[in-house]
């Protein structure tokens, strides 16, 4: 009956949203005025080389072929998916004749990294720290928290990672203002090449988690006020069971639930990087280079990216849907 009933259709969703969307993702690139194949010559004449106009339609024919835009839309949506089947997202435009999913492997580990460092901590702290104010919110030192919560979570993120950059980078110079590790290092895992990438992900780690902690935070404090209200908190107060017990096990493990779904979501979108972030301290992960895909109309870096942050959010909001069970008892398959 699971399988039937349940397992099937929510795959069949799954791989529909995942068509869907990487459908969509390759036409929306192609209704953009710029055009690849005409900035790609541009560039070229801008640095002075000579072009002979005799020989300019061929070159046009070259890169159209190359870059996989000849023929209809239709022609390239089919090619597109043969491509896919195989890994291929084709080659960059404005790093030709780099392959995409080469682009995509350099800066996936950093972005990784970082992201998934600081969403889990940040969901995890202010969870928790939410979780307990929530249900202590008469006491002093709940309120005060709130307040300082209440006043950080406001603040536009681009306005505190670039406080966060004046302060640590320019004024007191504890951190690196930019880059992933200092120029011409060499990759490695030696110790002093690991605390070399840890100085330089410091600031925009300590902008994330910040943030971050202080959205579960609130969420948290609200769902567990809410949870706290209910007939078998009060039950379980008036029987004498232990503080601690009614937080962890009755209270912030009900409100966890939507916040279990919520971090499902959070970590499929590391795939498409944290964009503000990376271009306010030039963090060399996959959000920059989006941000450099973009700017250059690289249709095939655009759809490389999209898709894969496409299916990594689609994959684990079915991974939650399947393991759901685990957190709640109360929830059937049928």
């Amino acid at each position: 009956m699971f399988i039937k009933n349940y397992l099937i259709p929510r795959l069949l969703q799954y791989f529909l949203v995942i068509f869907l969307g990487i459908t969509i993702v390759f036409f929306i690139p192609r209704l953009a005025p710029t055009n690849p194949v005409e900035r790609t010559i541009a560039e070229i004449r801008s640095r002075g080389t000579y072009l002979d106009p005799r020989f300019v339609q061929d070159m046009v024919d070259a890169l159209t072929e190359m870059y996989g835009l000849s023929g209809s839309w239709l022609d390239q949506y089919k090619d597109f998916w043969v491509r896919l089947s195989k890994g291929d997202f084709g080659v960059s435009f404005f790093q030709f004749p780099t392959p995409v999913i080469t682009l995509i492997k350099r800066a996936l580990p950093w972005t990784v990294g970082l992201l998934f460092t600081t969403t889990v901590f940040s969901w995890v702290f202010g969870n928790i720290v939410g979780g307990m104010a929530g249900y202590a919110y008469n006491r002093r030192w709940s309120k005060a928290l709130d307040l300082l919560v209440m006043l950080i979570r406001p603040i536009p993120y681009y306005v505190f990672a670039l406080g966060l950059l004046i302060l640590f980078g320019y004024v007191y110079r504890k951190f690196p203002i930019a880059g992933g590790a200092t120029i011409g290092a060499t990759p490695s895992f030696t110790l002093s090449y690991i605390l070399d990438v840890l100085r330089h992900s410091a600031l925009p780690a300590m902008s994330l988690a910040i943030l971050g902690a202080a959205s579960w935070f609130q969420t948290s404090k609200l769902i567990v006020q809410n949870v706290n209200a209910e007939d078998f908190v009060q039950y379980a107060q008036l029987g004498g069971v232990r503080e601690g017990r009614i937080i962890f096990r009755y209270v912030i493990r009900n409100a966890m639930l939507p916040q279990i779904t919520n971090l499902a979501l959070s970590l499929g979108q590391i795939l498409s990087g944290a964009l503000i972030t990376e271009i306010v301290f030039s963090y060399p992960g996959v959000g920059h280079l989006l941000y450099s895909a973009i700017s250059t109309g690289d249709y095939n870096l655009i759809m490389g990216i999209i898709s894969l942050s496409i299916v990594a959010i689609t994959t684990l909001v079915l991974i939650v849907d399947l393991i759901y069970p685990l957190f709640d008892p109360r929830i059937r398959y049928k």
